[in-house]
């Protein structure tokens, strides 16, 4: 028997399940809320120049920009004469006291430490920190995940994200706001990765996909609730405030989240892994099967594997140490990165087609429930690869396709990004499980980490690639759409994983290749010479 059809005796459909959805679901609800939360407490209200502190009582008449709108970075030197045409009143100058806001809709840290005008790019360099925080954390929270354990990284990840999130309510400064905000950024990476693996591997090969997505509705409904908390909640700082908190009850609920079995098993923790999964199996009103396992069956099923997790110590550089993994790597680092390129340009870019924030806020939101639900059919039958490549082809066509519609038909261009936000969402489904079954046990958490990681520097790059928008306007999206189609014609060369066990070693990675070669059968006695012995299955083989 092997071991994922040994943990399926167990573990297969049942209420353990559904608990372990819940618990790994509800924290993804604020999640949603912290990767979108400055759309909100960024927003940047109609403003103008104060006028200087001696200005005469009555009106200050100001400068009027293109349109006709009054010109919000500019300020005549001295009162001007009304009865001359505008542009012959008086010489003008920047905003030396400051700006007066429309405060009809609530504050910002737009507000709170001007960043308009000339600092208006510090409130897109905000974004990018809280992106680089994420970056830097599926980097080093994917390494020690793989070492250390999901759930020790799980928990704490909660604890920082409180914390931080918290912390950042109470900010002094901007400066002391982006250290706290990199730091939310760096937790919600530990608990992305750390909720994708233990789904994944505490789930049957039949659940993968439906658990999986279930999980990103929690993500879905997280983009309706972010919304009317703005509304309701329209000072940032209680906005920060109140989507942090719960992640202290979260912290505390994530010690019901149990570690996963597999790599309890592969860091000799046998005995420990038995225990759960008896547990389990009573759980799900299989004890009797759970009372059959034994820790004979379990070091037989997973010898080869424990000998190897104990001669090897697995890195970075593990990802790329045979030719299918480097492909994998390689094809899946595109899928990402243009993934998260796409994505974030739709749903930061929000204020750019003209709808009420809020409304656009819950139809990005809206497009998610038949987005995923559509994904959960195509990957149960169609599989994890048809899904990914049509999802990014059709992104990146609506995207493309937004620089042929004029800025004046507001409805169509909205229409257009929305589609393309649904096939990007479902382009994070799929591959948040199809990364899962693709690497081993062994490099699972740091495939996941690296993928993360490529995904943030798509995110960070994306508000850089806004900026270009200035040189002619269909600039971005020629290379937002571009890209897309890139990484979906990349996933047309990764394998296939649809109702297949999930790999534990290398070694199984490449066997499942159609490229790999046929071994050569071996004499029996050479067999028993090579084979690996029993090795005592407890603390000593693993980290503690």
């Amino acid at each position: 028997m092997t071991f994922s059809k040994l943990v399926d005796s167990v573990n297969s459909t049942g209420p353990f399940q559904f608990l372990l959805v819940v618990l790994l679901g509800l924290p993804i609800l604020g999640m949603a809320n912290h990767n979108l939360l400055q759309i909100f407490t960024a927003a940047t209200p109609a403003h103008h120049c104060r006028p200087p502190p001696n200005a005469s009582a009555g009106p200050w008449l100001l400068p009027v920009g293109p349109g006709g709108k009054p010109e919000p970075c500019l300020r005549f030197v001295s009162p001007p004469n009304a009865s001359l045409p505008n542009d012959t009143r008086g010489a003008t100058e920047p905003c030396l006291d400051g700006w007066a806001y429309n405060s009809s809709t609530g504050d910002s840290i737009v507000t709170e430490w001007d960043l308009v005008c000339d600092s208006n790019k510090l409130k897109e360099m905000a974004q990018s920190v809280f992106m680089a925080g994420t970056l830097v954390g599926g980097i080093v929270l994917g390494g020690l995940s793989d070492r250390f354990g999901r759930k020790p990284i799980l928990s704490g990840s909660y604890l920082l994200l409180a914390a931080s999130g918290s912390g950042a309510a109470f900010s002094p400064s901007f400066a002391v706001y982006m250290v706290l905000r990199f730091l939310c950024g760096f937790s919600m990476a530990g608990v992305t990765l750390s909720t994708v693996i233990l789904n994944v591997e505490w789930m049957s090969t039949q659940l993968r996909a439906v658990m999986t997505v279930g999980i990103g509705y929690f993500y879905t409904a997280g983009q309706f609730i972010l919304p009317g908390l703005a509304y309701a909640i329209p000072q940032w700082r209680w906005l920060q405030l109140t989507v942090s908190v719960p992640f202290f009850a979260f912290f505390l609920l994530s010690w019901w989240v149990p570690e996963s079995i597999r790599w309890m098993v592969l860091s000799g923790k046998c005995p420990k892994a038995l225990r759960i999964l008896q547990w389990v199996a009573a759980f799900n009103g299989r004890k009797e099967a759970g009372e059959k396992l034994s820790l004979e069956e379990l070091k037989l099923d997973l010898q080869k594997e424990i000998s190897l997790a104990k001669a090897h110590h697995y890195s970075v550089a593990d990802l790329f140490r045979t030719p299918v993994l480097r492909r994998v790597t390689f094809c899946l680092s595109l899928a990402w990165f243009s993934t998260g390129f796409a994505y974030y340009s739709l749903a930061m870019g929000v204020e750019d087609f003209g709808v009420n924030l809020y409304l656009l806020q819950v139809i990005f939101g809206g497009v998610d429930i038949p987005a995923k639900f559509i994904t959960i059919l195509s990957m149960s039958y169609l599989g994890r690869h048809t899904t990914e490549v049509i999802a990014l082809l059709l992104a990146g066509a609506s995207i493309l396709a937004l620089i042929f519609v004029p800025s004046d038909l507001q409805a169509l261009r909205t229409v257009l990004a929305v589609f393309g936000k649904g096939c990007l969402s479902s382009s994070f489904s799929c591959l948040f499980l199809y990364t899962s079954e693709l690497y081993p046990t062994v490099i699972r958490q740091t495939g996941m980490g690296v993928s993360n990681m490529l995904t943030r520097v798509g995110s960070m790059t994306a508000p850089l690639v806004r900026i270009t928008g200035e040189l002619h306007p269909f600039v971005p999206n020629l290379i937002f759409g571009a890209t897309a189609l890139l990484g979906g014609g990349a996933s047309l060369f990764l394998p296939e994983t649809l109702h297949q066990a999930l790999p534990e070693t290398i070694e199984d990675v490449e066997k499942r290749s159609p490229l790999a070669k046929e071994p050569k059968p071996e004499p029996e006695a050479e067999k028993d010479s090579q084979r690996i012995p029993l090795q005592p299955c407890g603390p000593n083989l693993g980290p503690s």
